[in-house]
């Protein structure tokens, strides 16, 4: 089974720091993600721009809107896919990001939020 996860942290404290010691707390990421990648259950793992547009269709035409749409002051920094037996295992897993294994992190509100990905698959929908 995969699973998708994303990484969460409030842009807007780290924002507030000096750009060096956001590099220092970064230079703590590496061995955490060489056990992470060590797994072998980890099928994509990316940073993401802070940059996103949304489509939606209205009145039969795309509308593209800027982003982001999360109501929230957290902001989804990074994402990743991985393969495990169950949520159990996903946890396990997800666990050994740096995301949750660099302390510092924390006072940058650093999470990981895991769901299950469900496929659809194109027979199922009607053609036309």
């Amino acid at each position: 089974m995969k699973f998708l996860c994303l990484g969460y942290l409030d842009h807007g404290k780290m924002d507030a720091r000096p750009k060096d010691e956001i590099e220092m707390i970064m230079q703590e990421c590496p061995p955490h993600l060489n056990n992470f990648y060590e797994s072998g259950q980890v099928i994509v793992d990316a940073g993401l721009g802070a940059e996103s547009k949304c489509l939606r269709r209205e009145n039969g035409k795309i509308r593209v809107m800027d982003g982001p749409f999360i109501e929230t002051k957290e902001l989804i920094g990074s994402a990743f896919l991985i393969e495990a037996r169950d949520m159990e295992e996903a946890i396990r897993i997800a666990s050994l990001h740096p995301t949750v294994q660099v302390g510092t992190g924390e006072q940058f509100g650093w999470g990981i939020e895991i769901r299950p990905i469900h496929y659809f698959e194109s027979r199922d929908y009607p053609k036309g």
